[in-house]
């Protein structure tokens, strides 16, 4: 006989997370490990019980469904399924990478589907193997054609712990390949896995200008543009880091900040 599979359940809502509690309880062959109000909760609850199987609510308060994923140790990712009220965007994204998912109000059969999916990946490693790229390229193909709103917040890991920094209290953001450092006013540093050109896309471009490839800065932290020789520049910020402009967005950024 196999082993039930374990479940965990993320939702903001309470009838939401019970309906979804109630028609999994009906499964013999299921285990529900934990319920989750919240993102935190939810990355709390995953990396403690390991669960073979995710319900994540693409849109809770602070940290919703994509957040999760990618606060989540690599080591402690299971599979996902998102469950998400009809979103054009996301289900074209989740299709197009074969990422699961499930439309509120979650319909009984459909929900029988997901729970057979992920039994049969358990038991194919190659299909495991794939799972995590499959997850990340669905989240960066929704995030990239979705029309979300600026972030006003950014979640970051800190050990065991999530923080939700302010971005106003961000002063750069400078990539180191496929991580992010950003620098806030106090000078304090954290790191993020994201791109620089998807995190980009989602802050407020009248708020943070472009130096280079690498580097994003708070325009309202700039206390001064020096001219280098060849028709560069260097920023320094008010906490006092100083960043490279390139040459090309030195182009830029005479036209956007130097001109009156």
């Amino acid at each position: 006989m196999n082993p039930k599979l374990r479940v965990v359940i993320a939702d903001d809502e309470r009838p939401a997370r019970a309906m979804l509690a109630s028609m999994l309880q009906k499964y013999e062959d299921v285990d529900i490990v934990g319920e989750a109000k919240d993102g935190t909760e939810a990355i709390e609850l995953i990396e403690e019980k390991k669960p073979d199987l995710a319900l994540l609510d693409l849109m809770m308060p602070e940290l919703g469904g994509l957040d999760v994923v990618r606060l989540l140790k690599k080591s402690s990712i299971p599979l996902i399924a998102f469950v998400t009220a009809y979103d054009e965007y996301a289900v074209k994204a989740f299709e197009l990478n074969a990422i699961d998912y499930l439309l509120k109000p979650v319909d009984s059969g459909r929900l029988k589907e997901t729970i057979t999916r992920a039994q049969d990946r358990l038991e194919k490693a190659d299909m495991r193997a794939d799972e995590a790229m499959h997850l990340r390229a669905a989240i960066t193909d929704y995030e990239n054609s979705a029309k979300l709103p600026f972030l006003e917040r950014i979640p970051i890991r800190l050990r065991d712990e999530i923080i939700i920094v302010p971005v106003g209290n961000i002063f750069s953001v400078v990539a180191d390949g496929e991580l992010l450092h950003l620098t806030s006013a106090k000078n304090e540093r954290y790191t993020i896995n994201y791109r620089l050109k998807e995190l980009e896309l989602r802050l407020d471009p009248s708020r943070f200008v472009k130096l280079g490839r690498g580097a994003l800065v708070n325009v309202e932290a700039i206390s001064r543009i020096t001219p280098m020789p060849g028709g560069t520049y260097v920023v320094t910020l008010t906490n006092g880091q100083q960043l490279k402009v390139s040459r090309l967005q030195s182009k830029i950024l005479r036209e956007q900040l130097l001109k009156l």
